[in-house]
Formats: structure tokens, sequence, C-alpha cells
């Protein structure tokens, strides 16, 4: 196991070059090129000033240099051993060093610490949210199964249907226009993850002065409730339908007919034997869990105003913020691919005949 772990992690290192070089290549390609917006950030300065900027671009950029020769540099700047650069862009020797993902232009800070801003809230959403898909999913599915035929069954399978196919930027919008609309129920925020005032609140709800306060931690909750059901009600549908296919394969298989030729319980058999066979194609698809949980929070994220990872890359893409792209690109890589060796491993551990060696 551990040889086979080892290896798919050097194997994310040439998947990683493959995925960012696509992104910087269609960047490169596309009109104006990779530093079309670095160079319309001159605006009306005077030609010295003009030239003194570009001089500047070219030199911690290479935007003078061939696209393929652009791209090595910016390897070469996150990567912990290669050339080092001087101060007039030049490289020195090769050795290791400490790396870099470089500095957003429009922002004017480093894009290590505005990925630590946006990183932290996306990465929320999908911690609440996963669970809340399994729950519902492995509960309904395995209800479903015992049930097939029946009311509940059409009913589950009815409902996911139709949960389905309703899009995420529809439901978003009209939870904002009826649900948090103060002239209609106005139940919750109409986004944002804190209140105006929040940094006043204490960290947990109580009681000052005979009032009731909501608190820091409360608010937070409050304020997620409507983006995290739009995060989760397409991914319990697709995964309940799952657990209910996987469920009625083997809740006839020979060992459920022997567990129960032994007189175990009907809710042992479906728990402890059938259950454990049934979670495998769920563990497989769980691979595409975050990866799809991460592209569909840019559609959240910009419609419940959340300053998180996919809201940050529609503003890196709009401004053309090429040390930005790349590097949110290069971390959603690693996290897809890190969730790709995470399934493999539980996947070894929930079936004892999945070997690695």
């Amino acid at each position: 196991m551990l040889t086979y772990i080892v290896r798919r992690i050097l194997l994310m290192i040439p998947t990683l070059i493959g995925i960012t070089m696509v992104v910087f290549f269609t960047m490169a390609m596309s009109p104006g090129g990779v530093g079309a917006a670095l160079a319309g950030a001159e605006g009306n300065m005077r030609p010295q000033e003009r030239e003194a900027v570009r001089k500047y671009l070219n030199q911690r950029y290479g935007l003078d240099q061939p696209a393929i020769l652009q791209y090595f540099r910016w390897l070469n700047q996150i990567s912990p051993v290669g050339f080092h650069v001087n101060e007039d862009g030049s490289y020195g020797r090769f050795t290791l060093k400490w790396p870099s993902l470089g500095e957003s232009l429009m922002r004017r800070r480093p894009v290590t610490s505005v990925v630590a801003e946006a990183l932290p809230i996306t990465l929320l959403l999908n911690v609440i949210t996963i669970p809340i898909i399994y729950a519902i999913s492995i509960t309904a599915g395995i209800r479903a199964a015992q049930h097939r035929g029946k009311r509940f069954d059409i009913g589950v399978g009815t409902t996911m249907v139709a949960l389905w196919s309703l899009p995420v930027m529809w439901v978003g919008v009209m939870a904002i226009g009826f649900v948090a609309n103060r002239e209609y129920l106005y139940l919750f925020p109409t986004g944002g993850l804190h209140d105006t005032l929040a940094t006043r609140m204490s960290y947990l709800p109580g009681y000052v002065n005979g009032e009731f306060r909501i608190g820091y931690l409360l608010d937070l909750a409050w304020h997620l409730v409507l983006p995290v059901i739009c995060l989760t009600y397409g991914g319990f549908a697709v995964m309940t339908k799952l657990m209910r296919a996987s469920v009625l394969e083997n809740i006839t298989a020979d060992f459920a007919r022997t567990a129960r030729a032994k007189g175990l319980p009907e809710r042992v058999v479906i728990y402890r034997h059938v259950l454990r066979n049934s979670i495998l194609p769920l563990i497989t698809v769980a691979a595409s869990i975050l990866p799809g949980l991460l592209g569909g929070s840019v559609i959240v994220e910009s419609i419940f105003s959340i300053d998180g990872m996919g809201r940050l890359m529609i503003d890196a893409i709009n401004t053309r913020d090429r040390d930005l792209i790349l590097s949110i690109t290069l971390v959603s890589g690693l996290l897809s691919l890190s969730c790709l060796i995470v399934a493999d491993i539980c996947y070894a551990i929930a079936d004892p005949r999945v070997s690695y060696e």
C-alpha cells in the first residue's frame, strides 16, 4: 500500500504540470495573450512611464519571451528545486529554493495570502456539504431498496429526479428572491458569511441583559443554510439512486441469504453485511464529489456573494491575473488528485479483496 501511495503521489507531478500547461497556453492563445491585462494597466501614462512599466513586466513575467519560456519561468518560480532568479531577472545557479506562487498584480498582494483567505471558505462549504450528501443518500437509498416498488421507493425516486432537474443557478436566485426577501419569507440572509456587526458578537449564542444574542457561530450557520442547500440537493439526488441500485444488487446475494439463514436480524444483515459491499460504488464516485463541488461553488459563491475559491477564480479570469489563475488551478488540481488517492485507500479498507501490493 505504501509503495502504491508513493507512486501515485509522484504521478501527481506530471499530471499537475499538464493541467497548468493547458490553462497557461489557453490564456496565451487568447486575444492579447497572457499579458493583455497586465499591459492594459498602463492606462493614460506618459511614454516614459509606460516604457518603465513594460520593462518591469518583461523583467518580472518575461512577456517579451515566447509562451513556452514564460511557462517554464512560472514552473521554476513554484518549484522548490530550480534556478535562482536574480533581481535583474537573470538566472543564477541551480539549487534548492523557497517556492513562490507569485504576486497578484491586480490585488497587489502575494497569491499565497489571497488563496489562503479564499480556500478555507470553500473547504468549509464542502466539509459541511459532503457529510450531508452521504447521510441522506445512504439512509434514503437503503430504505428505498428495502421498500422496492412501494410508496416510499416511488416517492423518493420521483423526488430525486425532480431535484436533479433543478438548475443550481435558478434555485439560488429563487431562494434569494423569496426565502431571503424581506417582502416574502425573509428566513435567511441574502449573501455573505456574516452580519456586518459580526465582529462585535460573542462567539457563542446567549442572553445578555435578558436579550438573546445570536453569536458569531450561529450567525455563520444562519448564513450558510441557503448555500449549503444549493450545493447538496443535486449531489444526494444522484447518490441516493446509486445507493439504492447497489443495495438491491447485494440484498439478495449469497452472503446476505447465508446471514439470514443463521438467524441474524434483518437490521444486522443490512447494516453489517449488505452496507459494506453496497458502499463501494459510493467510494468510487466520492473521488469526483469534491472536484464537482469546487466547480459548483463557482455559481453558488457568485450568487450568495461568498468570497471563496470559485468567486476568486471568476475575478481572476475577468482581470486575467495570470499568477492567480495558475495558482488556483494548481491548488484545485492538487485537491482533486488527492481525493482520488484517498478514494483508492478507502476502497481497499472497505473491500479486503482489493490489494495494491
